[in-house]
């Protein structure tokens, strides 16, 4: 089995991992608190085989190969390390898929979707994913790269690059207009990093062009592009014009119907900004001394504002996990090129991170939310996802290590 944690989920702008889920004091705590009978718990490891059962039998899932199910022990052991995860860090809800070569072989929602009113978290209820959606964004870019109809190499501002001059005309701060595609898809753009200067939450009225157009005009680079590394949400809001750009369709609008749609996802949709906001089938977000409601998702959407279930995830990742060309959406070379990093940061590639053990993974963090999608080298996929964080904690790095020990509670996965 690979080490916990070994998929080392934190993004590099997130708090440091810290292995240690629970501590034996908080397993002893959750055999009572959660598990009243024995009872109750086998009826509800009967309607989840149920469930599992129905979602194999569904043509969104590319492989018919029966996989190795999880006895009902195993399924109360994985209860109880997600439910103290839980307790440690105050988590309302949270959701969790697993899929091994392909096909789904676990499925659990934990807690509630909104806990003041009682609401139940189910497996089909959508959470804002944060930074996951960067994974979907490149799987985007490289649509159109094995289309002929965008190349890597192509320069992004400027008279002959993919934007043109629609966020600006010549002449543009230093280094501009030597951006190219395959450096915002890296972070290697030179600037607009994730911290206190980040463009994206700031000017939270601008619309994508106006922000844009003030960001490239006001905000110069601190690097020559390609030479440095600097995690950018920007970058990749910038990404998502260039594809409305090139296809000359909403960036939402392509993503689902020309991606999402051939992973057999159907549900997922760019959220809303505030409560009155929420969708139908989403979750309420549960801030932890942070409101989760004063952010323009909406303008994130290309860098953060997707809304999915964890098995949308799931459903996503394997059909991109280079492991089977058939069923995968992009060819094997295109998705080598995808997995492959820069010197500038060998563990960041493009719009995932990545190990040297073969892993791929990215993680997503906003008030409200934390979030994490992972492909192993032995051929699982996973997604899990809460409805609150906690800053200045482990529970991010801890929510990656979480779902590893989750796994690992299953031999016969081979994780």
């Amino acid at each position: 089995m690979q080490a916990i944690g070994a998929s080392c989920g934190c993004a590099p702008h997130d708090i440091a991992c810290n292995l240690s889920v629970m501590q034996p004091q908080d397993r002893a705590r959750g055999t009572n608190t959660f598990e009243n009978t024995r009872r109750a718990f086998l009826k509800q490891a009967v309607g989840a085989a149920g469930a599992l059962f129905a979602l194999r039998s569904s043509p969104a899932w590319p492989s018919a190969v029966a996989e190795p199910e999880a006895t009902p022990d195993q399924l109360r052991q994985m209860r109880l390390v997600a439910e103290a995860y839980m307790r440690k860090y105050d988590v309302p809800g949270m959701a969790v898929s697993v899929a091994r070569h392909g096909q789904l072989v676990y499925e659990q929602a934990f807690g509630f979707a909104d806990r003041a009113r009682g609401e139940r978290l189910t497996t089909s209820h959508l959470f804002r994913i944060a930074s996951v959606s960067k994974p979907i964004t490149s799987v985007a870019v490289f649509t159109l790269v094995e289309q002929g109809r965008l190349a890597l190499s192509e320069t992004v501002f400027g008279p002959r690059g993919v934007l043109q001059n629609d966020f600006g005309h010549p002449p543009f701060l230093p280094h501009v207009e030597s951006l190219r595609i395959e450096h915002l898809l890296t972070h290697t753009g030179g600037g607009w990093q994730n911290d206190g200067t980040d463009p994206m939450f700031r000017n939270s009225r601008m619309n994508h062009h106006d922000l844009i157009a003030w960001a490239v005009s006001r905000l110069p680079l601190r690097y020559p592009p390609g030479e440095h590394y600097a995690y950018s949400n920007f970058g990749y809001c910038v990404l998502g014009r260039a594809i409305e750009k090139v296809t000359r369709r909403p960036y939402a609008d392509y993503v689902r119907d020309d991606v999402l749609a051939d992973c057999g996802v159907r549900a997922m949709r760019i959220g809303g900004n505030t409560l009155a906001e929420r969708s139908s089938e989403e979750v309420t977000y549960h801030g932890q001394g942070e409101n989760p409601y004063d952010m323009n998702i909406r303008r994130m959407d290309s860098h953060g504002g997707w809304l999915a279930s964890a098995s949308d995830l799931v459903r996503f990742a394997v059909r991109v996990d280079g492991f089977s060309p058939e069923r995968d959406i992009l060819r094997p070379e295109t998705i080598q090129a995808m997995i492959t990093p820069t010197n500038a940061n060998p563990s960041y590639a493009k719009g995932w991170e990545v190990n040297s053990l073969r892993n791929w993974w990215h993680s997503g963090s906003l008030p409200g939310t934390a979030t994490i999608m992972v492909r192993t080298r032995s051929d699982l996929c996973w997604a899990a996802l809460t409805n609150t964080r906690r800053q200045k904690s482990p529970m991010e790095g801890d929510l990656d290590a979480l779902i590893w020990q989750m796994v690992g509670k299953v031999p016969q996965w081979q994780a």
